[in-house]
């Protein structure tokens, strides 16, 4: 057996770094859960050296093991500890790309990018292969994206990634984020926005990017994609073909910043629906949509405002569309406290 000491990266904002620990703990129970049989264990907080780490001990790690865990959502870097002393294991994380695709993005309302990594790594352990984080090539739906965070962090890890957003600012402030970034840092790409018509009649538009891990790799056309639709996630299937991601990581409106507007709702004094402050109508609404796009085997992951919704609720929806809800102690750790108006959680599925 080897113990391990994790330190938690700093970089964290305040209100979130209060949270990290805990959260990162309950990360590895998943990881340790789904995808490493178990073999992480005794994991609690404990001071080195004046400095806070989280520990755990773990036998047999072989290096893809040390690979999935060079991906934990915040890690700064990882010890072996033998006899009071520290000794550095290197990490092999998937980040293709600088932390500046993370980080350079700055608006009120936006996810803190540790927990959009978190969201989707544990929304990847509940798949039915857990380790294709890793060793696969896993394609991602994000189907309320916003301004692209997600995307932006399955970029990172070399997927295929796609998203809808209603809101058609966001829509173009991503693309003009991920445009320009693309060129900044000479990565090579293919980018355009173009109309999505169906007899006749415009749906919404699309924005399609193609680049390359690097210009040998894009030359000979070991290319990744982001498509992102300015639509309405309630009709995802007019856009996407049935069964084709493996994962849909998505955050709900959390009634704070943003409201959501279900199917049917009422018109509001500018004709448009009036938004509201639960996000239980909306993935009502959406959550069947949302099946159909996913495999056999592929897992949904969803965060939400507890003050605005009920665990319950959700559970209910999924579960009613034929999902598996992960209900075990490890997927159970994630709820925290963002601000006085928020109380964050997460969910996660699996399709049969």
């Amino acid at each position: 057996m080897t113990a391990y000491g994790l330190l938690v990266s700093p970089s964290h904002n305040r209100v979130y770094a209060q949270a990290a620990a805990d959260l990162v703990k309950a990360e590895l129970a998943v990881f340790s859960e789904r995808a490493l049989g178990g073999r992480v264990r005794d994991v609690t907080e404990t001071t080195i050296g004046g400095v806070p780490y989280v520990t755990f001990s773990a036998e047999d790690l072989t290096e893809t093991d040390l690979r999935l865990l060079s991906n934990l959502s915040s890690l700064y870097a990882l010890f072996e500890i033998e006899d009071g002393l520290l000794r550095p294991v290197t990490i092999l994380p998937l980040d293709l790309f600088g932390s500046d695709l993370l980080t350079i993005q700055k608006y009120a309302g936006k996810t803190n990018e540790y927990f959009t990594k978190l969201l989707l790594n544990v929304t990847a352990m509940a798949t039915g292969a857990p380790m294709e984080l890793v060793t696969g090539r896993l394609r991602l739906l994000d189907p309320m994206c916003g301004r692209g965070t997600t995307l932006n962090q399955a970029m990172m890890y070399g997927l295929d990634a796609a998203g809808i957003e209603i809101d058609g600012k966001d829509f173009d402030s991503y693309a003009a984020f991920i445009k320009t970034w693309l060129k900044n840092n000479r990565v090579k790409h293919q980018a355009e926005v173009t109309s999505v018509r169906r007899e006749r009649a415009v749906l919404g538009r699309r924005l399609h990017v193609t680049y390359g891990a690097s210009k040998e790799l894009y030359k000979s056309g070991e290319t990744m994609e982001i498509t992102v639709v300015n639509a309405d996630s309630v009709a995802a299937r007019k856009f996407f073909r049935p069964a084709s991601f493996d994962l849909i990581v998505t955050d709900a409106p959390y009634g704070v910043q943003h409201g959501s507007r279900p199917k049917g709702s009422q018109p509001g004094r500018r004709g448009r629906p009036e938004l509201s402050r639960s996000p239980v109508e909306l993935l009502t609404a959406a959550v069947p949509e949302w099946t159909a796009l996913l495999r056999p085997g592929g897992a949904v992951g969803i965060s939400w405002n507890t003050f605005v919704g009920r665990r319950e609720e959700l559970a209910g929806i999924l579960s009613a569309n034929g999902l598996e809800v992960q209900d075990s102690d490890a997927y159970l750790g994630f709820r925290h406290r963002v601000d006085q108006a928020i109380s964050r959680d997460l969910i996660v599925a699996r399709k049969p």
